[in-house]
């Protein structure tokens, strides 16, 4: 293992693929918990488009094909992309993937080197650098079984790829070349994550990331840029236990970040694109993509020191009630759900809690702690919106900010929680709270802009 000071990254996660029991007025129910948007794909590609989900033809849940039939299905239904033709995205095409087995985080499919390796990487704008397993020491399993998908995960290897270059130690990007012998040596990085003992070790390489142009159908043209990013030989924590194994894209701020090394190069403008569904697993992402010109923003708070993308939050409402704490928070992809510090995480709860009628429960081994049980009549009391107010005058209103429960036997729902965890240390605005909107990380403004969409025909 490679010695070096470690550069801190915001990332933390919750998985919550568990059966657990919900104890209310002494009765206990045997629970499978599912994230709003965990439902089989199957089920809903059938209900949404009524393609036969049962039939022959239909891919194994979990193989590369499942996905790709996804992506097909997708752009033959609505045959327009959301983003225009002056950005750059995956060389598969700008979907995304919400896989609830690896952590209710956003995937793609990524691909690297010459002959190219496919790697499945998690999104995340809380950190900077790209890594992927790479003669591996200690990485995580690369069977598919372990993880519910049909297929092999890959890794990388520079000394398979012809165009694959060593970055040494005298590279602007080398944060530990003070730990080289030698500038020729080739540069270590190490990179630690708020998750507990969650780290990725390495060296860094140079080599082709292939991009397409558009929204990666109707042939756009193919581009290979030349990028930095780390060769993960050794992997901790939360990446051994299901968390993004095949690696992990950094869509920060910093100068190694990919997104900063496609604008100074000038295939792209310095800005990005993601959208989250209200419904369904699919998501949407673009480099250079500047949003639609009516776009809500924000400025985003820049530390110098560690430039991330945290946000101001002047005030906001839980229903009626008008909250006036300020407090700022980071936005970022590769948090699950939304983190909130006192005095804003006691305010919101309390006043969330005042105004549900429905009968309190606790869920044991859950990390949400207001949580309600549904009648027989499957109606829940009127939830109560929740809409934060940015610096700047921006509204953003929480689409859906809860997560729901399920009988095993009866598939009936049975209970609900306000997905908002308490934090002891800093704010973070989680996945569930970007549900229902197209973001835009501009960072030539240093604006974060948002629209509600639907990830299907917003242009």
């Amino acid at each position: 293992m490679m010695a070096g000071v470690s550069v801190i990254g915001i990332w933390c996660m919750v998985v919550l693929g568990f059966l657990g029991f919900v104890h209310c007025n002494g009765q206990s129910f045997s629970l499978q918990m599912h994230h709003k948007f965990s439902e089989p794909v199957r089920t809903w590609i059938t209900r949404r488009y009524g393609i036969d989900g049962d039939g022959d033809d239909w891919p194994v849940e979990g193989s590369k094909e499942y996905y790709r039939t996804l992506y097909h299905h997708d752009n033959v239904r609505h045959g327009r992309s959301l983003i225009d033709y002056n950005t750059l995205t995956f060389y598969d095409g700008n979907k995304t993937m919400k896989i609830s087995r690896l952590g209710f985080l956003y995937y793609t499919f990524i691909q690297l080197g010459t002959p190219n390796a496919t790697l499945m990487v998690a999104l995340d704008t809380g950190s900077d650098l790209l890594w992927v397993p790479c003669d591996c020491q200690k990485c995580a399993p690369t069977s598919g079984d372990v993880y519910g998908l049909d297929f092999q995960l890959e890794t990388y290897s520079p000394s398979a790829s012809k165009t694959s270059k060593p970055v040494t130690c005298d590279s602007d990007l080398c944060d530990l070349r003070q730990t080289c012998s030698t500038s020729s040596d080739q540069c270590p990085y190490k990179i630690s994550y708020v998750s507990e003992n969650t780290s990725s070790v390495g060296s860094l390489v140079e080599d082709v990331l292939y991009l397409i142009s558009g929204d990666g159908i109707d042939n756009g043209k193919v581009v290979q840029a030349p990028i930095t990013f780390g060769c993960g030989q050794v992997q901790t924590g939360s990446f051994l236990e299901g968390a993004a194994p095949n690696g992990l894209l950094g869509l920060g701020i910093e100068s190694i970040a990919v997104p900063t090394i496609l604008a100074k190069k000038g295939f792209v403008q310095n800005s990005f694109s993601m959208c989250f569904p209200n419904n369904g697993s699919i998501g949407r992402f673009a480099f250079g993509d500047k949003g639609s010109s009516d776009r809500n923003q924000t400025s985003f708070i820049i530390d110098q020191r560690h430039p991330t993308y945290y946000v101001g939050v002047k005030e906001f409402y839980v229903g009626q009630k008008l909250i006036s704490t300020a407090f700022q928070a980071l936005f970022d992809t590769g948090t699950s759900f939304t983190y909130l510090a006192d005095p804003a995480y006691e305010e919101l709860t309390t006043n969330f809690h005042r105004q549900t009628k429905d009968a309190r429960l606790t869920v044991e081994g859950s990390p949400f702690t207001f949580c309600y049980q549904v009648g027989d009549n499957q109606s829940i009391s009127r939830v109560r919106e929740i809409s934060l107010n940015f610096n700047g005058g921006g509204s953003f209103p929480v689409i859906q900010p809860l997560i729901f429960f399920r009988d095993v036997d009866t598939k009936k729902v049975v209970g609900y929680c306000l997905a908002v965890i308490h934090s002891s240390s800093i704010s973070i605005i989680g996945q569930n709270f970007m549900t229902g909107y197209q973001l835009v990380f501009d960072r030539e403004q240093l604006k974060l802009g948002w629209k509600e969409a639907n990830c299907y025909d917003v242009k």
